[in-house]
């Protein structure tokens, strides 16, 4: 009876972004399952690796008429009940109305110890699920190393360390791994 209970209370897509409208700026929401979940604010050494992320993957996308940007909320058709905000987002279209992406080519997720097991469990299912996506990177935090899914016919995840480079055809280059953890201490 609890479940069904629970079910009833999940939010949509479209009222979640109704929701959250009416929320503070300084708070920051992401859908989940149907649920709001509030992010906490990210630390230093997260947010390095996000300004590192941004400034490389960024020059790729400038390069290619795309933009690099942190913060968008993703959409995809295959699930009415997510719009989880990954770090960094490169998308080619056009500017958005509203902070809702559907058509990312790159998404890189830094993870965290308080959401690490969203972002390595359904927030990867989801990801693969956005028919637009060519390349999925979780990054980690304590440790050289990043994990790429990419598509090629179907997707493939490789594992990379800080002695390596991530190809990135979608952006006409690639990043190398040191440069992603650039004065970052281990």
């Amino acid at each position: 009876m609890a479940l069904a209970a629970r079910r009833d209370a999940r939010m949509s897509v479209a009222e979640y972004q109704v929701w959250v409208e009416s929320r503070p700026d300084d708070e920051r929401w992401e859908l989940l399952d149907g649920e709001a979940v509030l992010m906490p604010p990210p630390k230093e050494r997260h947010q390095r690796i996000v300004y590192n992320l941004l400034r490389r993957v960024g020059d790729l996308a400038d390069a290619r008429g795309c933009s690099a940007l942190p913060g968008l909320a993703i959409l995809s058709e295959a699930l009415d009940d997510f719009a989880p905000i990954p770090d960094v987002v490169v998308r080619c279209g056009p500017p958005l109305p509203d902070g809702y992406a559907r058509d990312p080519v790159l998404i890189a997720e830094v993870l965290s110890p308080s959401t690490m097991a969203n972002d390595r469990g359904r927030k990867v299912e989801f990801y693969l699920s956005v028919p637009s996506l060519q390349t999925f990177l979780i990054v980690y935090q304590n440790e050289g190393r990043v994990e790429a899914w990419q598509r090629a016919r179907d997707w493939e995840m490789q594992v990379f360390g800080l002695n390596d480079r991530i190809e990135l055809p979608e952006l006409g280059g690639g990043v190398a791994v040191a440069d992603i953890y650039n004065r970052v201490v281990f």
